[in-house]
């Protein structure tokens, strides 16, 4: 029988001594038949795939998020990160006025066009650097990966703080110093996904508010050292940040299991297709987001690097510029702490909405800065922007999340960072330029409000496209349940039907 050969040999062995018994004549023949076609029906009657079913459960089961413990470390960790990372990145509209006096001069016509460039190529690198470090993140883990960023930072500051012209301060700046962040930064979104799933909304407004806090307080420190010490004694203070923040990458603990880079030939080089994961560019949405988004950063850095210095311009020196950076740093961290426990209660790529309106609000606000014409207008715009800015930065992860899940998700927000590297870096220069040109700040504000509004507008493309790309994996899903069981049916009718035909 041809059937036999898909059953243990023991088990064929039993059938035949079963179809041996049967030609023996007995009184109870009919009988035996019975006895022997319910003996096959129960053999074939069990499904194999169960095992693979059991399996799939237990995978399921396999791991569950703590939602505390030493994870509320890790998040304090995280936050700090966040805080000194970005809270200088954001404070250099300070730095950037030190820097127009101590290496420039005002006979030089593309002065804030070339000092523009430190700050906004050292945001530009935390991102550029991204999908690199995605890579490194899977392969080495969160831990390493946070604390060797974290001391090339170090040594980037610190080596920022002996030059002597803008020249050299590109490259300990605007390159070493940032690469350093981003190495440490990109590790302190993913390490909360090991540590919490239902809380990762709120905990991610808590570590992204550190940047707010930082972004508070560093304008008045760091104009009260500037003036007292000067820029170069600014910056070695700076690198205490860094070196907690080398510290603060010890607590990133992996809980999810690790990958190991160890290939079935022993080798330390993991294949091409594990180093770069092309299945997040399998999703739509996730592309249009990774469209978007960059799309609508051209002009978002822009108020940070050269607001302070149009403060000064419009209203004089004597203006309390560093009010306003504490204004948006304020609204910011207080919307990161709101927009990321509303996130918690936002379904699926719906989040993307939380979105779209911070890049709308963002763009309107840029365009409102030069037709404030008295300072306390000033306050109220930064005080709206900085609210959306922490909408826009909290949300960021989960929205990867959802878009992709949370096995994809280092290398989704790496590659989304380094996307947004070109923006961030070119937006700044090219408002410099426009005020070395024009004289003022106004076309330059101006014009940094379209980027926002167009690239919320792209968004909201994804919630679409999502719901129909579940809707078809639900159909073809139901296909695929519905041909199983006809295929199953069918196995289970085919061996009925010989075995009868044989034993006749």
């Amino acid at each position: 029988m041809t059937e036999g050969n898909n059953m243990p040999d023991g088990e064929a062995a039993s059938m035949d001594e079963t179809l041996d018994a049967a030609v023996v004549p007995a009184g109870g023949e009919g009988e035996e038949e019975e006895e022997k076609k319910e003996t096959w029906d129960s053999k074939v009657a069990v499904p194999e795939p169960a095992p693979a079913a059991a399996a799939a459960e237990e995978e399921e089961v396999e791991f569950v998020h703590p939602e505390g413990g030493w994870g509320w470390l890790v998040m304090l960790a995280a936050m700090w990160c966040n805080g000194s990372v970005f809270g200088i990145q954001n404070a250099f509209g300070i730095l950037f006025q030190s820097l127009l006096r101590e290496f420039g001069s005002e006979h030089d016509e593309d002065l804030r066009f070339r000092t523009a460039w430190v700050g906004s190529l050292s945001m530009g690198m935390i991102f550029f650097c991204s999908p690199i470090v995605s890579v490194c993140t899977d392969i080495l883990g969160c831990r390493v990966t946070a604390v060797g960023g974290a001391a090339v930072g170090l040594v980037g500051l610190l080596a920022s703080s002996f030059v002597t012209s803008l020249g050299p301060m590109y490259f300990t700046y605007g390159i070493v110093f940032a690469c350093g962040c981003s190495f440490a930064y990109q590790p302190s979104l993913v390490i909360l996904g090991h540590y919490f799933k239902k809380r990762l909304g709120l905990v991610n407004g808590i570590v992204t508010a550190g940047s707010s806090i930082f972004t508070i307080t560093l304008p008045f420190l760091l104009s009260g050292l500037l003036e007292k010490v000067g820029l170069h004694n600014t910056m070695r203070v700076l690198c205490i940040l860094m070196f907690v923040l080398m510290l603060a990458g010890f607590t990133y603990k992996p809980l999810l299991p690790f990958k190991s880079p160890t290939t079935q030939t022993g080798s330390r080089c993991p294949p091409m297709n594990q180093v770069f994961n092309l299945n997040i560019w399998k999703s739509l949405g996730y592309r249009i987001w990774a469209f978007g988004v960059p799309a609508a950063l051209y002009g978002y850095y822009v108020p940070y690097v050269h607001l302070m210095q149009h403060v000064e311009e419009t209203f004089g020196k004597e203006a309390r510029k560093e009010v306003l950076l504490m204004c948006i740093g304020i609204t910011s961290c207080v919307g990161r702490l709101i927009f990321g426990q509303v996130a918690d209660y936002v379904n699926g790529p719906n989040k993307v909405y939380l979105q779209v309106t911070s890049f709308f609000v963002i763009g309107i606000m840029s365009m409102m800065i030069p037709l404030c014409k008295i300072f306390g207008g000033l306050i109220a715009v930064c005080l709206l922007m900085g609210l959306f800015d922490g909408c826009f930065i909290c949300i960021m992860a989960p929205i990867a999340f959802e878009l992709v899940g949370s096995k994809d998700v280092s290398q989704a927000i790496g590659f989304l960072l380094g996307l947004m590297s070109v923006p961030m870096t070119v937006g700044p220069p090219i408002a410099g330029f426009l005020r070395d040109r024009l004289g003022n700040y106004e076309v330059a504000f101006y014009l940094a409000g379209i980027p926002p509004i167009f690239g919320g507008a792209v968004l909201c493309l994804i919630p679409w496209v999502e719901a129909r790309r579940k809707r078809m994996e639900k159909v073809n899903k139901e296909k695929d349940v519905t041909q199983k069981m006809i295929e199953h049916e069918k196995a289970v009718e085919d061996p009925q039907h010989k075995t009868g035909e044989s034993v006749f």
